[in-house]
């Protein structure tokens, strides 16, 4: 297709290298972009000096269970979309065409099962830490394992998701790099400390508006520079860009219906359903009914924020045709093409390049204050609290705090790490992305399988994790051992960012494909679509656990902390005698054992 003609004609290198042209950020853009952070800490030091003032733990970490649903869905929908999102989601549109939208159906399920599955559980068992129903369910071992592994992977990604939005806003416009890392890791350790999960809720609504106020300015001026929405619909279709259903069934291909309506499943639960930060938020909620409400409200957000991504991806095709920012050296990376392209849009409009900073920024401080706050939590309740059963409210919570703070000053470190690592930024992003799927499977192996003992989860979940770095480092190696001289050296990969945050799905920004043979054996591992790499984890942590808890003994109904067991093979092998379904321990009925399991842990809190 030919490239697309605009009414304005695209900065070239020498406008963007050169001292005459270059892009830069005027004064209203700069107002516009302290005032979310003006914001964010307004809002963080209300509930700093408002209602309880954050000074019981139940308040600081959660909101003294005292949310709506419409706060809790916005916040989760925040979470989720972070600045990789915001940045990676068009990138891939523009390269690959629309396949990726096909990544919504994936969502039907990744939020339903969470709903009806994972909250009730969760919620009745009265948590404030995931990683408590670990030791319910297991024992103390099992559940510091988890907690130990969560803390890993989002220390990682803490600071990649900092520095990455602030290298390509510096890449571009020139806009101090470290002046906007400080300025978000410090608005954001700031109202997260003082304000709690209640500001970290509330800052999450209000940059969710910001995020879709950017990106909507984005695609409303851009399909009005390229000639209306039919136009853009015209060259899209004209480009190749419109996919068709692919029903390609191999797991070496990165996107078709099977990875993204299939694979995507199996990473929506392992960000929605088990993940600390969204877990959190579900446990805020006043009512396990509007926790679960919360669900089904983000669901159409979700659906909204893709089909956002994928519009802003075709305006950006309709504006550039195939002779890209990238291949023309206008960037150096992928994740750069959309700042470029606001800014190039927006050039003769002050102000609407500050706005989609301000929508970036956003969902990097979303995704960010949500670590600080779930990492503060899990260190708290499972790491600190056990081996201190005499420490005061008071205490606690300033402890809380302090570990909220000490998380920024840490996610700072880590940003400044990250600008170290050069290619090496890859494997860490890989690293965050094998985390995911091994926990999802520790989860669903205490909740579905009444049998798993506590040997069995510790066997699975070293196993999974030694599978998925097995696979995931055997994928960096092999692709760095491959010359690709077409290749643009990129600070993402082609695995996911599983977790919260983030987020994460949107980690596409992806480097381009070159012609190679078809992989086999064990290449052909290394080669497996990253939306494969939750189940494929997750899979084998049960596989493993099952196999060695049957080993070593399985665990009897009796000996199962109430209400922690969800019956779902009761009800699906409801056609058999009751009789074997008690040997095969799967009648514990969830509802009607939670009273005493509420007592069990009241009684445990109390000794604590």
């Amino acid at each position: 297709s030919s490239p697309s003609v605009s009414n304005q004609t695209p900065l070239s290198p020498t406008d963007i290298m050169g001292d005459v042209v270059q892009m830069h950020f005027t004064t209203p853009d700069y107002v516009i972009f302290a005032l979310l952070l003006v914001a964010s800490t307004c809002i963080g030091l209300f509930y700093a000096l408002s209602g309880g003032r954050q000074r019981t733990t139940q308040e600081f970490l959660l909101a003294d269970r005292s949310m709506s649903c419409l706060p809790v869905s916005l916040s989760l929908l925040a979470t989720f979309q972070s600045a990789v999102a915001i940045l990676g989601a068009p990138s891939e549109i523009y390269t690959y065409g629309t396949q990726y939208w096909f990544l919504g159906v994936s969502y039907f399920l990744g939020l339903l099962i969470p709903a009806h599955v994972f909250i009730p559980v969760f919620y009745r068992l009265r948590l404030t830490s995931a990683y408590e129903y670990l030791e319910l369910r297991f024992n103390k071992t099992v559940r510091i394992m988890g907690t130990v592994t969560f803390i890993f992977q989002m220390v990682i990604y803490m600071g990649v998701v900092l520095y990455a939005p602030a290298l390509a806003l510096n890449a571009v416009t020139g806009f101090d790099l470290w002046g906007a890392v400080l300025a978000m890791g410090l608005v954001c350790t700031l109202y997260t400390t003082l304000g709690g999960l209640k500001a970290v809720i509330w800052t999450d609504v209000f940059q969710t508006i910001v995020m879709f106020a950017g990106q909507l300015a984005v695609i409303i001026v851009g399909a009005h520079q390229a000639g209306g929405m039919g136009e853009v619909w015209r060259k899209a279709m004209n480009g190749s860009r419109i996919a068709s259903l692919d029903l390609n069934p191999d797991p070496t291909e990165r996107h078709t219906f099977w990875t993204l309506g299939v694979g995507g499943v199996f990473l929506m639960l392992a960000l929605y359903g088990v993940n600390q930060a969204q877990v959190q938020r579900y446990l805020s909620s006043r009512t396990e009914r509007e926790a679960v409400m919360s669900c089904y409200v983000v669901f159409p957000c979700q659906q909204v924020v893709l089909c956002l991504g994928c519009l802003m991806g075709l305006v950006m095709f309709a504006r550039y045709g195939e002779e890209s920012p990238l291949d023309k050296g206008y960037v150096k990376t992928n994740d750069q093409m959309v700042l470029y392209f606001v800014m190039d849009v927006f050039r003769d409009l002050p102000g609407l390049p500050g706005l989609f900073v301000a929508c970036l920024f956003s969902g990097a401080l979303s995704t960010i204050s949500s670590a600080f706050n779930s990492l503060a939590t899990v260190t708290m309740e499972d790491l600190i609290k056990p081996y201190c059963p005499a420490m005061t409210e008071a205490k606690a919570t300033l402890l809380s705090k302090g570990l909220a703070l000490a998380y920024g000053l840490v996610c700072l470190t880590m940003a400044y790490v990250a600008s170290l690592m050069g290619s090496v930024l890859q494997a860490a992003f890989s690293i965050f992305g094998m985390v995911g799927g091994p926990l999802l499977g520790l989860f669903c192996l205490g909740m579905f399988f009444p049998w798993a003992n506590s040997t069995g989860a510790i066997v699975g979940l070293v196993a999974g994790l030694a599978m998925a770095f097995w696979i995931g480092i055997g994928n960096f190696v092999s692709r760095m051992a491959v010359p690709t001289p077409l290749l643009p050296i990129i600070n993402a990969t082609t695995m996911p960012l599983r977790g919260n945050m983030t987020t994460a799905v949107m980690t596409t920004l992806i480097t381009s494909i070159t012609a190679k043979p078809k992989p086999t054996g064990v290449q052909a591992l290394y080669n497996l679509s990253y939306l494969w790499y939750s189940a494929h984890n997750s899979t084998t942590v049960v596989i493993v656990g099952l196999i060695v808890s049957l080993l070593t003994g399985p665990m009897k109904e009796k000996d199962l902390t109430p209400g922690t067991v969800y019956p779902v093979l009761g009800n699906l092998l409801f056609f058999l005698p009751e009789r074997y379904r008690e040997k095969l321990c799967c009648v514990t009925p969830l509802s009607h054992k939670v009273p005493s399991c509420r007592l069990a842990h009241t009684v445990q809190e109390t000794a604590l």
